[in-house]
């Protein structure tokens, strides 16, 4: 009887403590960029990731289990990135692993990843050829040369104007997947008969770009591509405008979208994007919840734009990866999930999403289409104008 009754009070406490275990949240650990150079843009994700886990939270979270974001300022710093997911992964012990934003953080917060053998998923890493761990998966909607697409993409939507431009100058952070674009940028303009009239490049985090602006109007190009990022284009602008100077066609690679909306200056400019406030992206209920969700709360955080666009899409799809992997595998664990993501497809608010690459490319980045597309300030909103067949109602480029 003695032993009946240890082992029923052995099987009631392990009940309870596996009934605890499952009340207890996932604790998923990431840092944003939530000031620095890139602040404008840790913002928007944090709010659309808060308004993901809202909705994962009201849907009973992952595996029965609600979610807890334990979330760090990583100060735009790659360094200080590399130390906070250090914490993450032993002072905290997180259950999983999200990427932070921006390329460099993200290769820094990878490499923690890969030592301590924790899925990463990502969705700003403008570089594939430099990711090397087959444990890291990008979100983006990228495929896995964006220094050869991204370019040809632009110069084909601008190809399209009315008066397609013969001369180009380029001007470009040092930051990495930036510079790489622009970089590939040069070579997709040289293939294209266009001349390069100015290649001018800037150390990440400038805020002076006076002289910049000033060779730009001296170089007379019928088309400035800048690889800019955040505020960039926003202070090359203002810079631009203080010498009388507007350039006839202009792209930035990653603008914040509220500041730029909102400076006269920018007129047309151009940019990339995946998903924008109006058809055919906003084709699906999905979409619908997520730009109301995402609206109030950017109200409430004050953020200069209310309006769901690149940044804010790109973080909500890579949780939506994230559940997708785990209600898929059953499972919180990290191999299990990559496993997973491997052999299967995600849909997304921006689009599907697949990992099944080839040998010789980077690894599980997107493969097959790159969903990308090419969009311009008109009238006060950000509106794809291409590929046509993402191009807003009746919207078309404006050019010279």
């Amino acid at each position: 009887m003695r032993f009946i009754w240890r082992a029923a009070a052995l099987a009631a406490m392990t009940a309870l403590l596996w009934s605890a275990h499952a009340q207890q949240p996932v604790r998923i650990g990431s840092t944003l960029a939530l000031t620095g150079p890139l602040g404008s843009a840790g913002n928007i994700q944090k709010v659309a990731i808060e308004v993901y886990i809202d909705d994962l939270n009201s849907r009973g979270g992952l595996l029965g289990r609600k979610v807890e974001w334990v979330l760090k300022d990583d100060q735009s710093r790659p360094d200080l990135a590399r130390t906070l997911y250090e914490q993450l992964a032993t002072v905290d012990k997180v259950d999983l692993l999200m990427g932070p934003y921006g390329t460099a953080s993200i290769l820094s917060a990878m490499g923690v990843a890969q030592r301590y053998g924790k899925i990463l998923i990502h969705n700003s890493f403008g570089t594939p050829r430099l990711a090397k761990y087959d444990m890291q998966f990008s979100a983006s909607g990228g495929a896995g040369d964006p220094e050869n697409v991204w370019p040809n993409l632009v110069f084909d939507a601008v190809a399209t104007a009315p008066k397609p431009p013969k001369t180009v100058a380029i001007v470009t952070t040092k930051f990495p997947s930036a510079h790489s674009i622009a970089l590939g940028a040069r070579e997709v303009a040289k293939k294209r008969g266009l001349t390069e009239v100015l290649f001018l490049e800037y150390e990440f985090g400038n805020r002076d770009f006076g002289a910049i602006a000033a060779r730009v109007k001296d170089a007379k190009p019928d088309f400035v591509f800048a690889g800019a990022l955040g505020l960039d284009g926003v202070l090359l602008l203002d810079a631009m405008k203080k010498i009388d100077y507007q350039p006839p066609m202009h792209f930035y690679t990653f603008p914040a979208p509220g500041p730029m909306l909102k400076l006269p200056e920018a007129k047309n400019a151009l940019a990339l994007t995946t998903f924008e406030e109006h058809p055919p992206h906003t084709g699906n209920p999905q979409a619908t919840q997520f730009i109301q969700g995402f609206r109030e709360r950017a109200a409430k955080a004050s953020l200069p734009s209310t309006s769901v666009d690149l940044l804010s899409t790109i973080a909500y799809a890579s949780w939506q990866v994230l559940e997708a992997a785990v209600s898929g595998a059953r499972s919180l664990d990290d191999k299990a999930l990559a496993q997973w993501l491997r052999q299967s497809q995600v849909d997304t608010v921006m689009g599907r999403l697949s990992w099944q690459g080839t040998p010789e490319g980077p690894p599980n980045f997107v493969m097959g289409k790159d969903i990308y597309k090419v969009k311009q300030l008109q009238d006060g909103k950000w509106l794809v104008v291409w590929p046509k067949e993402f191009a807003a109602p009746g919207a078309k480029l404006i050019g010279p």
